[in-house]
């Protein structure tokens, strides 16, 4: 009992550290830059993103200022090209602690293509996404009452549409708010806050001054619609920028330094937390209901499961110690017991399929595991944009190993002869599926000239790491898995398979399958929302403390589920139970899928059919992926367990 009290104390102490290191922000390796004050302090812009259309832009598609020289790319690494950024220089000028007011920074004369395509982008939605110093800038505007908000995620809009004429207006003016720390024992100061404020105004030059756009003279002259020595507020705006062809748009911006007492080492709190918008009891809900159903559903298994299993083990037991005459006196029996000399028989459809299945589903939920848990620790983090990106590959192709093992040893157990074959479909089928689709997603999005579509080269990267790493891994493991010795099992199956009886309607396969899947999707759904919030709303995730323990919910959930209707279906006599394990778990991804088209909803998506093709096609694959997860856990979870109880039984 002590031992117990030990065990429970450690595994609670874990649990929590675990937990509190969903504030966890700080990426080693990431050092903090001191500025000195009047130096430079450069801005840059990534592509222009909607929710709405889930198509990324390059920011100088439109026409806004182009630095001196033209835009230059910023250095990415794969998982950047991957998630569809794309960080080039920017015209601003910044310098530490020195303020700006209302500084010209170019016209642009729209042409009637121009005002078009400005006025479409500012109709579907999009937002300017600019980064000082790594930090991305934070939306300021104005609520339904008039107060100020600041959003923290997502950028800052490009423009409106007035409600009462539908006409486009474009935000041409920006108050770029900067907060700085003044360190101890340093010279510099750090930034620890970057928020943009945009505004439309219809500027105009005093006297009547018309500027072409290109002389010297214009970035000097006084604006009417400006007060000289103080920054622009929107009570003095009295007309605002119209998108339409032919209008000179003067595009200008203030700067102001505040000072912080963030320190630089916290300075991504309120990014992470969208200043506390969604309180930390909404993620302990989700933890409370996932545990509350792996309880209940804990205490329904060993409830059911040990009384019932310890029963018939007796019962089996005694009656294979009893004489041929004593036999034939007790009454016929009965159970899953008479399965014995099928249930291990080979799946009579499709038996390289589920080990391909099933050894794809442990490399998915390997490098899930992994990944979520370098996420939880700190490792992976929103301050290094794509990073999360990058370690999904990395982890899915070292994972590769176990892929291969798990196959190979179940395909050998089944005396399948076909092992290049099974052992090459491992390595290809769903990675294969994943990259056609992501070629053909990117061959419409290069059409589209979207940030999203990846270029040709980091393609080949992409190709190469599968071809050149994963693939060799998988045949690796499952060198090792034929190497191995074949999976032995507790009785003999027989020659002829047993006829299985007509089961009743809630004993029918089809009707647990349906239903099983929706235990553990209802210990996950919580959680699951926010993570669709932030894979398609553009929202930072950073709570990978609850998603771990979610995610091992997850799995222990469809293990439990997936045991107790299998030990139903061999006590009703049906020995068919691998392809049911499977699906059993497995159900849990048609749930997912299903919620996926109510919450499409909340995105307020375009009409444009590559929105739905991309937002549909990518959850297929997400999906499909939980498929494979749950299906494998909810296999081996089950020849494990079958395995054990038969081999308690004496059989003739």
């Amino acid at each position: 009992m002590t031992n117990l009290r030990n065990c429970l104390a450690k595994a609670t102490v874990l649990t929590v550290a675990i937990l509190k290191t969903c504030h966890g922000f700080y990426v080693p390796g990431v050092r903090p830059h001191e500025f000195l004050p009047g130096e430079e302090v450069p801005m840059k812009v990534n592509a222009m993103t909607s929710i709405h259309t889930q198509l990324p832009k390059d920011y100088y598609r439109l026409p806004f200022c182009r630095p001196t020289g033209g835009p230059k790319m910023a250095s990415e690494n794969l998982g950047e090209f991957l998630t569809g950024n794309k960080i080039q220089n920017s015209p601003y000028s910044i310098n530490m602690l020195r303020e700006v007011y209302c500084q010209v920074l170019c016209q642009v004369t729209l042409s009637k293509v121009d005002a078009h395509t400005l006025g479409t982008h500012i109709k579907y939605g999009y937002h300017n996404n600019w980064i000082i110093d790594n930090l991305p800038g934070a939306s300021v505007g104005l609520t339904g009452s008039g107060t100020a908000q600041k959003h923290y995620a997502g950028g800052f809009p490009i423009g409106f549409i007035a409600q009462d004429t539908k006409e486009a207006f474009v935000y041409n003016h920006v108050n770029i708010v900067l907060e700085y720390h003044n360190p101890e024992g340093k010279e510099g100061h750090r930034v620890v806050g970057f928020a943009v404020e945009p505004m439309s105004v219809a500027h105009s030059y005093a006297g009547g001054y018309v500027w072409d756009g290109e002389s010297s003279e214009g970035f000097t002259k006084p604006l009417d619609t400006c007060i000289a020595n103080s920054h622009m507020d929107r009570g003095i705006i009295e007309n605002y920028q119209r998108v339409a062809p032919g209008e000179n748009v003067i595009y200008t911006y203030d700067v102001m330094w505040k000072y912080s007492e963030t320190a630089w080492a916290s300075r991504w709190d309120v990014y992470l937390t969208e200043d506390h918008m969604v309180p930390a009891q909404v993620h302990w809900y989700s933890i409370t209901n996932s545990i509350l159903v792996v309880l209940f559903l804990s205490l329904l298994v060993v409830s059911i499961l040990v009384r019932n299993l310890r029963r018939d083990i007796a019962g089996y037991n005694a009656m294979a110690a009893l004489t041929d005459e004593e036999k034939e006196e007790e009454q016929e029996e009965s159970g899953w017991k008479l399965v014995h000399a099928d249930v291990f028989r080979p799946p009579s459809s499709f038996p390289m399929a589920y080990c391909i299945m099933v050894g794809s589903g442990a490399q998915i939920g390997l490098c899930g595991f992994a990944t979520i848990a370098c996420s939880a620790i700190g490792f992976l983090s929103p301050a290094r944009r794509g990073s999360l990106m990058t370690a999904t590959l990395v982890f899915y192709m070292l994972c590769g190993c176990l892929s291969g093992y798990t196959s190979s040893r179940l395909y050998k157990s089944f005396r399948g002869r076909q092992w290049q074959l099974c052992t090459l479909l491992t390595a290809t089928a769903f990675p294969g599926l994943c990259f056609f689709t992501f070629i053909f997603f990117n061959t419409i999005l290069a059409f589209f000239r979207s940030t999203a579509s990846v270029p040709f080269l980091d393609l080949v990267i992409v190709a190469a790491m599968w071809c050149c790493i994963s693939i060799p891994l998988v045949f690796l493991g499952a060198y090792f898995g034929y190497k191995a010795e074949t999976i032995t099992f507790p009785t003999v199956t027989s020659t002829i398979a047993r006829a299985i009886p007509e089961p009743t309607f809630f004993m029918k396969p089809m009707v647990g399958i349906c239903l099983a899947g929706m235990v553990p999707f209802a210990a996950a759904y919580v959680e699951l929302f926010f993570i669709m919030t932030s894979l398609w709303m553009d929202q930072f995730y950073y709570v990978f403390g609850f998603t771990l323990v979610v995610y091992l919910i997850l799995l222990i959930t469809c293990a439990e589920v997936t045991v107790l209707l299998c030990y139903y279906q061999l006590c009703a006599e049906n020995h068919r139970w691998w392809w049911f394990a499977f699906f059993t778990a497995g159900s849990t991804s048609f749930y997912t899928y299903i919620y996926s088209f109510f919450w499409f909803r909340s995105l307020d998506a375009s009409k444009m059919l590559i929105t739905y093709l991309l937002y549909f096609g990518y959850m297929f694959l997400i999906c499909t992926a939980l498929l494979l997860v749950t299906g494998a856990v909810g296999a081996l979870t089950s020849l494990w367990f079958i395995r054990k109880i038969f081999g308690t039984i004496k059989v003739d």
